[in-house]
């Protein structure tokens, strides 16, 4: 079994969205040092590297991931070859989505750097591609930048979760093929938290 492990790799001088904390680990014991055994302390923003929103993050008093279904982030699921677009619209998507599988869309982001700084040149979801997402019984949609949308992602964000659609950004598919896969995703079970950090893999038989 092939097993691809499509997660970003959380440390110090990793790439965050404009405004967030910066992934800090701080040791906070070490055998070396004469300690029993080696501890860290770890800080970061909820939606640091591969993560998930929860309906909370665009919707107040909704869902926190805690609440998520991981029924919706476990499952068949499609890497969809989206490389050489500068945005994903509905008609990129159009006979492409299928009822129980989980769109993953790789696109030229995947080759973008994990480290700072940000790029805003990253591939995005339209409001269309969003809203065809809502009708065609998607319980999940994954995408290999940290955000889903453009800038101004609210649209998109509350299009998709309000739709009980699970979304997860972050992924790494540089080195995926397109095609037909078993997806695992899990988020960090933060009681009330708008969002979290995930690992995701992928595997084919």
């Amino acid at each position: 079994m092939k097993l691809y492990d499509i997660s970003m790799t959380l440390r110090p001088d990793m790439v965050v969205w404009p405004g967030d904390d910066p992934f800090e680990i701080t040791p906070t014991g070490r055998i070396a040092d004469g300690a029993t055994c080696n501890l860290s302390r770890l800080a970061m923003g909820s939606h640091t590297g591969t993560h998930v929103d929860s309906p909370l993050h665009f919707i107040d008093g909704a869902d926190a991931i805690d609440k998520l279904d991981l029924r919706k982030l476990v499952g068949p699921a499609d890497v969809l070859d989206c490389t050489g677009m500068r945005e994903i619209d509905a008609p990129a998507l159009e006979g492409r989505l299928h009822e129980g599988v989980i769109p993953l869309l790789k696109t030229d982001s995947s080759r973008l750097s994990d480290t700072t700084p940000f790029r805003d040149d990253y591939v995005y979801l339209t409001a269309a591609a969003a809203q065809l997402l809502a009708a065609n019984g998607v319980q999940a949609v994954g995408i290999d930048y940290l955000s889903i949308a453009g800038k101004n992602g609210t649209p998109v964000h509350r299009t998709l979760l309000e739709a009980g659609i699970a979304v997860i950004e972050g992924l790494r598919l540089a080195d995926v093929p397109a095609g037909s896969y078993r997806f695992v995703c899990l988020p960090l079970k933060i009681e009330g938290c708008d969002g979290a950090p995930a690992r995701a893999i992928l595997l084919q038989d």
